[in-house]
């Protein structure tokens, strides 16, 4: 009886322990997904107000940010039309400054998230007034060596599912 006794308590010691374990294994899990939604939000949040925000006396650091915040086939094609992008706004002479004014991530997983945005632009064209704009975008976001970078961005329609 007292070599069962002791077997009952081993057993029950070791179950307590491994339990505290994976407790304590589930809530660092919990933990870190959290911690990685809340990255990507800041980061698509500040990826989305740099890709919407130029200010035509200041061209090419707009432009850097653009390169700074997006990777892959984004980034690409931002690169082949820096030239456009920046003829354009030197033609337009107009700064447009973007705020995200509400947003979420909708997926997260280990290298991949998206985000969706509520954005106000406003449109200030040289000595003209402001006009603010507001539209919604969705972004998706990859992780890179160096973080979590907008993959890709695009307008989304009101009413659109």
């Amino acid at each position: 009886m007292k070599v069962f006794t002791i077997v009952l308590v081993t057993v029950a010691a070791v179950f307590a322990g491994w339990s505290g374990w994976m407790w304590l294994r589930s809530a660092n899990a919990a933990d870190a997904y959290a911690d990685t939604r809340q990255e990507v939000l800041r980061v698509g949040e500040q990826g989305i107000a740099n890709l919407t925000t130029l200010d035509y006396q200041r061209i090419d650091d707009g432009l850097d940010r653009w390169l700074e915040s997006s990777t892959g086939t984004l980034r690409d094609s931002l690169l082949q039309s820096r030239d456009d992008s920046r003829k354009r706004l030197e033609e337009g002479k107009s700064t447009t400054v973007g705020k995200v004014v509400d947003a979420a991530v909708t997926d997260v997983d280990n290298d991949n998230a998206q985000v969706i945005a509520a954005v106000e632009i406003t449109v200030t064209p040289q000595g003209g007034e402001a006009a603010v704009r507001r539209n919604r975008f969705e972004a998706g976001l990859n992780r890179t060596g160096s973080g979590w970078k907008l993959s890709s961005l695009r307008a989304v329609e009101v009413g659109a599912q």
